[in-house]
């Protein structure tokens, strides 16, 4: 999958504070991503994390 650094990322389920939506901060073995509701930041393993993806929304 093509991730990049500024992506957002729709995850198909939503963060406890009930946004989908993530900015992807760093890209490789793992990702680190920050929450676009409420700023949490978070390091997930990369195979997780595109399990978890519905939609990468990008600003060409």
């Amino acid at each position: 999958m093509d991730v990049r650094v500024g992506d957002i990322l729709v995850m198909k389920k939503p963060h406890p504070c009930g946004s989908r939506e993530w900015l992807v901060l760093r890209v490789g073995a793992d990702f680190r991503l920050r929450c676009l509701g409420c700023g949490r930041e978070i390091m997930n393993t990369r195979s997780k994390a595109e399990r978890g993806i519905k939609e990468i929304k990008r600003e060409s």
